[in-house]
């Protein structure tokens, strides 16, 4: 802590809520320096700069919660005046409050403990600060997953409602090509369908998709629509037309995202994302969404089973006098960092012989599924964590 306490002279502890927030300023002794209440205006955060230099600190470590959103405002305006702020889990905060003999409830009080949480913890968490660059790719990366898990739910949707309608037509073709999709739209059910005009039909569908065979398939259609046990329900029709309708637009807004996501993280860490995308089965937007769960910086982890043990991939362990066990995984960490590493396993195992065989080997070995692909996940993080440290990409011979 000695180290901590000659860089900084003042350490503040900020607590955010709606429409005020509260901050405490202490010196590495613990002297209280000041103690403030401000708005969550453009008045409050100049009031807040004016006590760094009411107190005559020539440098300041800040310290806030990570709140929904309530943070964000005023954390931007500190970060781009040029000081130092460390977002904290508020978990961290709960559990250091748990620890102390006087447990009292205001937001003053918050604002003290923050500080004192801040001074006794500040090592670690400088070096697991996240850069507000990397917040911002996080946001992107998060919104990404919520429009795919939007589209999954859509897609289920609107295959219930065709096995309904149009049962045939999924064992005919791959109902979200976009051809289909747009076809469907004027189309939604095998009633709608059995009058439609061959070449009207054969229009409608997407060139780049069937060619000169376009025709061909629209009289295919035609003939399946007649024959049909598809039910007659103008509501269910009406359903299909603005779920497809939605489910188009979100495809839109993924695309535009996930191109915004790929351009910052190249911009910001292109070479990790090249180290990682040497293993076949990941790609741009699965490397880019790992490191950004990750944080940005591999620096930041002393070894790859602080990766695992962040994902909350690590098994937990259970203790009974002299007996000492493992369990299931704790699924305690960051559950998007979790969702990833799965992903990323599943495809290096189809695409990449070394961890097919390793994972083929577990199964062997008597690994259920699910047990197998997580060992297979541990290996993978101690690869890219190897890669990472290293700057060397991934050599398919050097790691059998």
């Amino acid at each position: 802590m000695s180290g901590l306490k000659g860089s900084f002279d003042c350490f503040v502890g900020i607590d955010v809520s709606k429409d005020k927030f509260d901050a405490c300023g202490i010196t590495g002794e613990e002297t209280r320096l000041f103690q403030i209440s401000a708005a969550m205006d453009r008045k409050g955060f100049e009031k807040l700069k004016k006590h760094f230099a009411d107190v005559s600190v020539s440098s300041v470590l800040i310290g806030m919660e990570s709140t929904a959103s309530y943070h964000v405002n005023l954390f931007s305006f500190l970060v781009a005046e040029g000081y130092k702020v460390i977002l904290i889990n508020p978990l961290l905060i709960s559990n250091y409050v748990k620890m102390q003999l006087r447990k009292t409830k205001t937001d003053k009080k918050d604002a003290v403990v923050i500080a004192q949480f801040l001074l006794a913890n500040g090592d670690t968490l400088i070096q697991r600060a996240t850069p507000a660059l990397i917040s911002d790719l996080r946001d992107l990366s998060r919104q990404r997953e919520s429009l795919v898990d939007e589209m999954t739910s859509l897609k289920i949707e609107i295959k219930q409602l065709l096995n309904i309608t149009f049962p045939e037509l999924e064992h005919m073709v791959g109902i979200f090509t976009k051809s289909i999709l747009k076809l469907l739209q004027q189309y939604p059910s095998a009633i709608a369908l059995r009058d439609a005009d061959i070449g009207q039909l054969a229009q409608t569908l997407i060139t780049d998709s069937y060619g000169h065979k376009r025709e061909e398939f629209a009289k295919t259609l035609i003939k399946a629509a007649r024959s049909s046990i598809g039910t007659n329900s103008p509501a269910k029709e009406m359903i299909i037309k603005q779920k497809i309708g939605l489910l188009l637009h979100l495809e839109e807004a993924l695309q535009d995202i996930t191109d915004m996501l790929i351009e910052i993280a190249r911009k910001l860490m292109g070479e990790d994302i090249n180290i990682m995308t040497s293993i076949k089965g990941i790609g741009d937007k699965t490397a880019a969404n790992f490191l950004v769960e990750m944080g940005g910086d591999i620096n930041n982890f002393e070894c790859s089973g602080k990766i695992i043990a962040m994902a909350g991939l690590d098994p937990a362990v259970y203790q009974s006098g002299q007996h000492e066990g493992r369990g299931r995984i704790t699924k305690r960490g960051n559950r998007h960092l979790r969702r990833i590493i799965w992903m990323m396993t599943t495809r290096v195992i189809q695409y990449t012989d070394i961890f097919k065989a390793y994972y083929l080997k577990r199964r062997k070995e008597g690994l259920p599924y699910k047990k197998a692909v997580l060992a297979t996940s541990h290996k993978l993080i101690r690869v890219i964590y190897a890669m990472l440290t290293q700057r060397t990409t991934f050599c398919e011979q050097l790691n059998s």
